[in-house]
């Protein structure tokens, strides 16, 4: 049977079409944001230039892509259609009758579909692993900065010894198969894992220690939450069913948690030791002020500004690095919709067709590009506050 296909013109509006949800997500949140961005504080002030806008534009615009990714796609990204093998963009599926947007790969897959797919891994994978390592960096980070001595001493060792060991390698190390056949995955998991909640408990013990109506709940809070997602991670055992992570993906995500977090403690080392010395932490100390309550009331809040910067930055790392890892096979399983999967497949037939590999390429490019234009706003805000 010979594949149909339409016209270049039809492929560019059907797929402009098939984001409709994407769009109205951004025409909603980018109008509401700019029309109180005088209230939104940072946030808000990023619709002051044009690097910002376009940087929170393209980052909302695959955050909505991952949302509505069961909309926006015509089909499974692992679903096969032996007819659609290598077709070219704009090839009509003969029973469904839906388009190939972007052709299919080698093994009669929609390329289009996976693309989209894939957003949902990057965006789970890189932000949250992110997320984690700031909250180990910055827990180890305070007291090293404000103590220094032999505390110091020890977790900077500690820190210089990971960052010393080549991160490639390293990270070959970590996700390999094998890997997972042994603890070392979920007892690093386990420890990593616990600094969310040890980081506010002590965040709220701190601040409302003389207000124990107020304590008690949000350390009610906190413990409740953080053990039901703590099971559910490390575990596998959310009585709700709803906390999940595959085991390959804890595998990176623990990967990324343990490469990234020296680097988030050194910033966090040495901003803690600038900022300990102006006058506001000295009157804090002379209220009687408690060590944590300085490390976590006054000085981190006037650390955010390079910490933001810092995130959004390891936040396109990280995205590449997953690419990286799923190129060379590494990490997710080979039939994964991520983006650096996908590159990998296509490259085995690049002299012959092209049109599978671009598309995550260019998804990869934009997300990280996106990252890259909020991160430098975001200094620029920094800088004058």
């Amino acid at each position: 049977m010979q594949t149909e296909y339409i016209n270049a013109f039809d492929v560019v509006v059907g797929v402009l079409w098939r984001f409709w949800p994407v769009w109205v997500g951004l025409v909603l949140v980018m109008g509401v944001s700019f029309a109180y961005k005088k209230r939104l504080g940072l946030y808000g002030q990023l619709f002051d230039s044009g690097v910002g806008i376009a940087g929170v534009g393209i980052c909302l615009f695959w955050l909505f892509t991952a949302i509505f990714a069961s909309t926006v796609s015509p089909f499974d990204p692992l679903a096969q259609v032996s007819i659609m093998k290598d077709t070219l963009p704009g090839a009509i599926e003969p029973t469904s009758k839906l388009i190939y947007y972007f052709g299919g790969d080698k093994l009669a897959r929609d390329v289009f579909s996976r693309m989209v797919y894939g957003s949902q891994i990057v965006l789970i994978i890189a932000p949250a692993a992110t997320g984690f390592a700031l909250m180990v960096g910055i827990t180890l980070g305070l007291p090293a900065g404000y103590y220094g001595g032999k505390i110091d001493t020890l977790l900077s060792f500690l820190a210089n010894l990971v960052l010393a060991f080549p991160v490639i390698l390293l990270f070959y190390l970590l996700v390999t198969p094998g890997i997972m056949d042994t603890p070392i995955p979920y007892a690093m998991a386990g420890l990593f894992f616990l600094f969310p909640i040890i980081f506010f408990s002590v965040l709220f013990w701190t601040r409302y220690k003389n207000r124990p109506d107020r304590l008690y709940i949000l350390l009610g809070v906190t413990l409740v939450v953080g053990g039901w997602i703590y099971s559910g991670l490390v575990f596998d055992k959310d009585p709700l069913k709803i906390v999940h992570i595959d085991p390959n993906q804890l595998n990176i995500f623990v990967a990324v948690v343990f490469a990234s977090s020296p680097g988030v403690f050194r910033i966090v080392r040495g901003l803690t030791m600038d900022i300990k010395t102006r006058d506001y932490v000295a009157a804090a100390q002379t209220r009687g002020e408690s060590p944590w309550y300085i490390m976590l009331w006054e000085i981190l809040p006037n650390a955010r500004g390079p910490l933001i910067v810092d995130a959004c930055l390891r936040i396109g790392y990280t995205t590449i690095l997953l690419g990286t890892l799923g190129y060379f096979g590494l990490g997710l399983a080979p039939e994964s919709p991520d983006w650096g999967t996908a590159i990998k497949d296509a490259s085995r037939l690049l002299r012959s067709f092209i049109h599978p590999a671009l598309p995550p390429t260019i998804a990869l490019m934009s997300f990280v590009l996106g990252l890259n234009l909020l991160a430098d706003s975001l200094r620029e805000q920094s800088m004058k506050d």
